[in-house]
């Protein structure tokens, strides 16, 4: 890769030669051109979440809480990979045409590394879960996957929000989130160290909040202590959109737009999202910044575009055709993705469906055939959609079988049509379930109800859930469907947590992508086994939570909550059986050896997971804690040994303080298919096996 250096150098003697004015203007997100120095206008504002966003047609993978749910590093970073082709595909052939639009940069502000701590964020969605191992783990092959390893980035990856960012959202842009040192560095900011110090991110993303005190985007602790003294980035750092303007309009830290400006810059914010820097000429002219000031941060933009090879003849990305987008060989990798992503929350028995059995299936409910249920936020536009019932509806065709179909319910409004008396589809959606052998009902959320502050129709939230059970519309439709007596199944389309007890089996879809319809049907007819776990804690409702605005952990995610959750993180039931056995742990240098054998009927996936607990330490938390997995694929009767590498802190906790030590020397350790918790075992119908490993 080329060296930081040589790129530095570059950018040092490009810089060189701007006026001033030149140098501010590049410090804004959408970079103007300076033709006398043959710079291109370039628009830093580009996103990957899952797919290349907001340009028009890409491979649209599921969302990143589904990402999350295949517990599986490999395909995280094949996906990125893939992502980041796409994204020069479409640069190349859009420069070529002189459109340096917004999201068409090669600039991606993905991932977002925040903890999910409370179901109720709308934007959990967007993270890979509750857990800071998982997280980082996921984090840094995304990363990998986006950036390349070639001799220039082949786009350059953002961490963001930096950092303890999670909600509420209506308060973000004046919320001050209190977190203790320990909270920071054993839950908040792991996954952002390991961006830095293994993944070699290119940029960081701040928050809209304070945290203990200090405007995130101008913060001296996160951006110049931490970040990079600490830790040693060299990478830059943009703010959220507008927040800078936060600075003197909600959180009060400074009186004017040109302070606001100042404040940032000098805590080492190099780009603004939003136009606070439209004030950074002023903001020099009163001497609250130096020319140098501007410099430094101007260089550190254009080493990053040198490091993309946006100035070389010789970039190797440079020849990807546009016809690399939206291929075949994408779009089976967008569908083994939502494949290994689904999750089996419940079932009695009625799953797979017997296609010999079943002669008419009703597929009901408003996320039934709907597209945005597919796609979460933050995603592009899909030319190869599947809805959950074109995919049941194609399978069944293929078997001989009738599909009939009834929206139901409107998502959350008391009636679809607006002339129509309340609850208005139910008696069609009670029709259509009593001629069926089956019924299949598509409930949940969609991104207009879960999502970013301004970006959903849920204004009386602001995108967060006040609750996690279903809106009432469905509820509605779900209790006349249960009163049919017939077989229900449903298939939740969701990003966070939701309670949903009525039916016979229950699977979590995430939003799963545009193979999302095709990956259903081939788990409800026992074509693939499903393999996804739940990457987040369910719990019955909110009131088992503290407050949302109580950023300490205490009580929050599996590795603090005390109470018995709905579904555990780590859960997920399958078609097949598995047990492990031979488990051998070597403490020193952290492998984990076992066979794994799938001792059911049908080929399947699982994900081997390994739980560390600190026997003695009075700083260890409540509950064991995720310290390695791996997915792994058998054949029905077939075993394997696997060999598993546990983190590198394992066998250490976090002090009150925030600093990282080996306390304890006896350590409990868990191997199996969940948690060691009871609900877990009683879930799975087997335990983990247990060693203690001793330290002299």
């Amino acid at each position: 890769m080329m060296n930081r250096d040589e790129a530095r150098r570059l950018a040092h003697e490009l810089v060189s030669q701007m006026t001033v004015e030149e140098k501010a203007s590049q410090l804004r997100y959408d970079s103007p051109a300076i033709p006398r120095l043959g710079i291109p206008a370039y628009n830093w504002w580009n996103e990957a979440l899952h797919g290349v966003a907001r340009a028009g047609t890409a491979t649209v993978f599921p969302q990143a809480i589904g990402l999350a749910a295949m517990f599986d590093e490999d395909m995280q970073e094949q996906i990125a990979t893939v992502i980041s082709t796409e994204a020069r595909a479409k640069y190349n052939g859009q420069a070529a045409h002189e459109d340096r639009d917004i999201y068409k940069g090669l600039s991606m502000w993905s991932p977002n590394i925040n903890i999910f701590r409370d179901p109720r964020w709308g934007r959990g969605h967007e993270t890979y879960g509750e857990d800071p191992y998982l997280t980082t783990r996921l984090g840094v092959r995304f990363i990998r996957g986006l950036q390349g390893n070639g001799k220039y980035l082949r786009t350059a990856a953002c961490a963001k929000h930096f950092a303890v960012h999670s909600g509420p959202e209506a308060i973000r842009h004046e919320f001050d989130a209190i977190a203790t040192p320990k909270d920071m560095w054993e839950t908040y900011l792991p996954a952002f160290e390991a961006a830095v110090k293994e993944a070699n991110v290119e940029a960081f993303m701040g928050a809209y909040n304070r945290v203990n005190g200090e405007a995130a985007c101008g913060s001296k602790t996160l951006l110049v202590d931490i970040l990079r003294q600490k830790w040693g980035f060299e990478g830059h750092v943009t703010s959220d959109c507008w927040a800078i303007r936060d600075f003197h309009t909600r959180h009060m830290v400074t009186a004017t737009a040109p302070e606001s400006a100042a404040l940032a810059l000098k805590m080492g914010c190099d780009l603004n999202c939003g136009n606070t820097y439209l004030h950074m000429m002023q903001a020099y002219q009163e001497g609250l910044v130096t020319e140098e000031d501007i410099t430094i941060c101007c260089e550190r933009m254009f080493t990053s575009r040198f490091l993309l090879g946006l100035f070389a003849d010789d970039c190797e990305y440079d020849a990807i055709p546009f016809t690399a987008c939206d291929t075949d060989e994408h779009d089976t990798l967008a569908l083994a993705a939502a494949e290994k992503s689904m999750v089996l929350l419940r079932n009695n028995g009625v799953l797979p469906l017997d296609p010999a059995k079943v002669k008419t299936i009703a597929v009901v409910g408003p996320n039934a055939n709907s597209i945005p249920a597919l796609e979460g936020n933050y995603n592009g536009v899909s030319s190869r959609y599947v809805t959950f019932l074109e995919g049941v509806r194609a399978y069944a065709k293929e078997h001989g079988m009738r599909v009939m179909y009834s929206e139901g319910c409107h998502l959350f409004k008391d009636r679809v049509q607006n002339l129509g008396v309340e609850n208005d589809r139910l008696a069609e959606c009670a029709m259509v379930a009593e001629a069926a052998d089956v019924v299949i009902a598509c409930v949940g959320l969609d991104a207009t109800l879960e999502g970013e502050e301004g970006d959903t129709g849920n204004a009386f939230a602001s995108g967060d859930k006040l609750n996690l059970d279903l809106p009432e519309s469905q509820q509605k439709m779900l209790d006349a469907l249960v009163a049919t007596g017939k077989p229900l199944v449903t298939v939740v389309a969701v990003g966070s947590a939701l309670n949903i007890p009525q039916g016979d089996a229950e699977i979590l879809a995430w939003y799963p992508g545009q193979a999302g319809g095709t990956a259903l049907a081939e788990i409800l007819f026992g074509e693939v086994s499903p393999s996804g776990k739940l990457p987040l804690t369910f719990y019955h409702g909110v009131d088992e939570l503290p407050d949302f605005t109580d950023y300490n952990m205490t009580g929050r995610t599996y590795r603090y909550f005390t109470g018995k959750p709905l579904f555990p993180f780590g859960f997920g039931l399958s078609y097949t059986t598995f047990n492990v056995q031979d488990c051998a742990i070597d403490g020193e240098t952290g492998w984990v050896t076992a066979t794994v054998a799938n001792t059911g009927d049908m080929d399947g996936e699982t994900v081997v997971q390994v739980y560390v607990r600190d026997t003695q330490s009075q700083y260890e938390t409540p509950n064991p804690h995720l310290a390695g997995f791996a997915r792994v694929a058998l054949a029905s009767g077939e075993a394997k040994q696997i060999a598993i590498k546990l983190d590198k802190n394992a066998f250490t906790v976090v002090n009150d303080e925030g600093e990282r030590i080996a306390d304890g020397k006896s350590f409990d350790v868990y191997v199996g298919l969940s948690q060691p918790d009871a609900l877990s075992c009683e879930l799975m119908g087997q335990a983990p096996l247990h060693t203690v490993v001793t330290f002299e």
